[in-house]
């Protein structure tokens, strides 16, 4: 039945006819290449280019493959409830549109709230790593040009704010020439990926993967007990560096890695075959992505030891090129750092792309201003809502610390997971007439194991991140009751049909 005020539901035929409005229409022109571009794309950077080493480093030790291993099980299952979902409710949006459809608005706001934080935190902690590339490749060339410059109390990262304002600016344009500069890109950093691979392998010495779960380090009276992960907390751990628990924790920090392949949902709606493009593009990237990972992290814990890739006292963090440096090849962490300058403008593009995408859904709805949903008639993308994203990410990258902006991302993209794989449970049960170009396999149990990987993925994370997530949330709650309520689309058909003594539509229940 459909759901009442907070409860009411939009229906899937609602949402597919929503996409015809002239106004608000987005171009069909991806197909399944594309997808699989944008998801390797924005998933192979951050993961292999600066967090494997400094995860190594500073939590796991050599242990950080198998932590990427861990990650990558808990995106699978979830990847597939995304796959089912692609391909049933074609919509920009990904787990808010799907959110709307299955629990009700208001639940589908929280989700929208979230992935907002996912995808905007997201793209400013990576155009921070492209910023630290940006100086490296800099310096190839004889340039001592900080990136990041002191003003006032706080530190201006220009080179972070600089990638932000081309990408939106291409973005803005289209979104298939989008995706034909991230094909480029996607080909050159996949060549250097593979090159660390083999250059890599004959530097490897077995003796540093010993030991491969380094033991747990000893708390002193520094260590803040909220900077922990929950779980060590709240089973009496010490820390959570090294040992089981820094594995655990790993697994968390490295799912930042992995985000990405979510977003080959939200462009749904521009794929010219969503039904079997969506779940080939989703499936298709994390199962290249996953092997990639792997493979690169046992490389450059076998190349030099784990200690060595810790971060120095005064702050510097290691990168993938750290470990070629040590061995003197220098050609080879020259050619890294271009790769991964080239590697993670991709990934912020994709991640602008997909923000845009569900700013645009949510705006369509009126959950938040319908000037944002506008598309341009020239180029067929909303480019208001490219600008309003474009700015929150030129402030967030331009001053914030990145390793905060990573925690909040990754709680934020597991939460999202929950819902989504809860999702394709509740619509089996209500709409199992709905045609499903792709059907998730033993469901209940997928997305049930997929749901509980994301939970125990959440308890990894540290306790200061959950308190700032909460505040956010809550934030998001008062917005919603303020504006998102009263301004919904849904909630304002359903009082003209029960007005002019309609039917309440099969997408909702009668206005609170």
């Amino acid at each position: 039945m459909p759901g009442t005020g907070l409860w009411r539901t939009k229906s899937v035929e609602q949402s597919i006819l929503d996409t015809d409005e002239p106004d608000t229409k987005l171009r069909k022109n991806l197909g399944t290449w594309d997808l699989i571009v944008f998801g390797v794309s924005v998933v192979i950077g951050a993961g292999i280019f600066t967090l494997a080493a400094r995860t190594a480093g500073d939590v796991t030790g050599p242990s950080v493959s198998l932590a990427f291993v861990l990650a990558a099980i808990a995106c699978g299952l979830a990847a597939l409830c995304y796959a089912e979902f692609a391909s049933t409710v074609p919509v920009a949006g990904s787990a808010y549109t799907y959110s709307y459809a299955t629990f009700g608005e208001f639940i589908a706001w929280i989700i929208g709230w979230d992935l907002i934080l996912e995808f905007a935190v997201a793209a400013a902690a990576v155009a921070k790593g492209w910023s630290i590339y940006l100086e490296q490749v800099l310096k190839l060339i004889g340039l001592e040009v900080p990136t990041v410059l002191p003003l006032g109390p706080l530190q201006f990262d220009w080179g972070a704010v600089l990638l932000t304002v081309v990408l939106c600016t291409l973005l803005a344009l289209g979104t298939k020439l989008s995706a034909r500069v991230s094909l480029v890109i996607t080909l050159i950093k996949v060549a250097v990926v593979l090159l660390v691979i083999v250059v890599g392998l004959a530097y490897v010495n077995a003796a540093n993967y010993s030991p491969f779960i380094p033991p747990a380090q000893t708390a002193t009276e520094e260590s803040p007990k909220l900077e922990q992960s929950l779980l060590s907390l709240i089973l009496g751990g010490e820390t959570s560096t090294y040992g089981v628990f820094g594995l655990l924790a790993a697994a968390s920090l490295v799912f930042f890695a992995f985000i990405g392949f979510d977003i080959v949902a939200t462009t749904a709606e521009e794929t010219k075959n969503p039904q079997k493009m969506a779940p080939r593009g989703i499936l298709g990237s994390l199962a290249i992505v996953t092997v990639l990972y792997v493979a690169v992290a046992l490389v450059v814990t076998g190349m030099v030891p784990y200690t060595d890739l810790a971060t120095a006292e005064d702050g510097s963090r290691s990168t993938l090129a750290t470990a070629f440096a040590q061995h003197g090849v220098n050609w080879a962490a020259a050619i890294i750092s271009v790769g991964a300058l080239a590697g993670l403008t991709t990934v912020v593009m994709v991640l602008l792309l997909g923000q845009t995408r569900v700013l645009f859904a949510m705006s369509r709805d009126g959950l938040v201003p319908r000037g944002l949903a506008k598309t341009d008639p020239k180029h067929g993308t909303p480019v208001r809502a490219t600008i309003l994203v474009g700015a929150v990410v030129v402030v967030a990258s331009g001053f914030f610390p990145a390793d905060k902006l990573e925690e909040m991302v990754n709680v934020g993209t597991l939460f999202a997971f929950v819902l989504v794989s809860l999702g394709v449970i509740v619509l089996r049960r209500t709409r199992p007439d709905l045609p499903r170009g792709f059907r998730a396999p033993l469901v209940p149990l997928v997305p049930i194991l997929a749901i509980l990987a994301c939970f125990w993925l959440m308890l990894n994370l540290t306790a200061l991140t959950w308190v700032r997530f909460a505040v956010w949330m809550a934030a998001g709650v008062v917005i919603y009751f303020l504006y998102g309520r009263k301004h919904s689309r849904l909630a304002q058909r359903q009082a003209g049909e029960v007005a002019a003594g309609g039917a309440v539509p099969q997408d909702g229940g009668s206005k609170d």
